[in-house]
């Protein structure tokens, strides 16, 4: 295949409408079979490969539009800043509060990490302890690592709410809870969705996702927002905000309950 002579404004275009590409669809756009060429185009764009698909897919910078951690999804293809899956989950560990637990890193990155947790392991870039009887992943830096697991502790100790995934909690208090939810701007109903999650422990996204109606990815957010310190009391919803409907239902829950 003969080389098509491509400039970098003509790259910048081919990106900024297909967003990603992968090494095929570059060829082609590219004209060119030889890895190497292509590699070099990319690196005059400064390129990122993504996380997910076992980096299959590249982007260029300027094209993603990278949240507060650092992640960007396109046609369910994953990428970082941190770069790779290996690099991400231990920028995600180091900058934790609490640590992370193998689900939570999941939901947060929305890939398996099992092995990578394991590869990162054997690396010693990560480090491992049992809390409350799950693994929980940690920095490598003592200091750093003892506060995660201080503060971990200090969360499952607080289990006030533990019930809430167990058929054992009263209907009116399940219709309270999602009472008091409804009541929450949007940010915030995420957000004390993720904290009784992080009181549930293990498998708390789901159970708290499965009663307030929500994606267990919004669950996740709000977690790693309170782990990540990234609180505002800014941005509450308006009066007449919020889903009528979840609040409709909680209601009818709630007076049924006290007949």
């Amino acid at each position: 295949m003969k080389t098509q002579k491509i400039d970098s404004d003509e790259l910048k275009k081919f990106f900024k409408q297909t967003k990603i590409a992968n090494l095929d669809e570059l060829k082609k756009f590219l004209g060119t079979d030889v890895a190497v060429t292509i590699f070099r185009k990319l690196r005059e764009q400064k390129y990122q490969s993504s996380y997910s698909h076992r980096g299959k897919y590249y982007t260029i910078d300027g094209i993603g539009n990278f949240n507060t951690e650092g992640l960007w999804c396109h046609q369910s293809v994953w990428f970082s800043n941190a770069g790779n899956l290996l690099q991400t989950i231990v920028s995600f560990v180091n900058r934790s509060t609490a640590g992370y637990h193998a689900e939570e890193l999941e939901n947060a990155l929305h890939v398996v990490v099992k092995q990578a947790l394991l590869t990162l392991l054997e690396r010693k870039q990560i480090s491992r302890e049992k809390v409350a009887g799950l693994y929980l992943y940690c920095s490598c830096e003592r200091e750093v690592k003892n506060k995660q697991i201080d503060i971990r502790q200090g969360l499952n100790s607080n289990d006030d709410l533990r019930s809430l995934g167990s058929e054992m909690i009263s209907d009116e208090l399940k219709a309270a809870i999602v009472l008091f939810y409804c009541g929450l701007s949007e940010k915030h109903r995420r957000q004390y969705a993720g904290l009784e999650s992080l009181r549930l422990g293990y498998g708390g996204d789901s159970k708290i996702a499965d009663l307030l109606g929500i994606d267990v990815h919004t669950v996740a957010r709000g977690r790693n927002e309170l782990l990540e310190k990234d609180i505002s009391l800014s941005g509450v919803r308006m009066p007449g905000g919020g889903r009528h409907s979840l609040e409709k239902k909680a209601r009818k829950s709630l007076r049924k309950s006290k007949n």
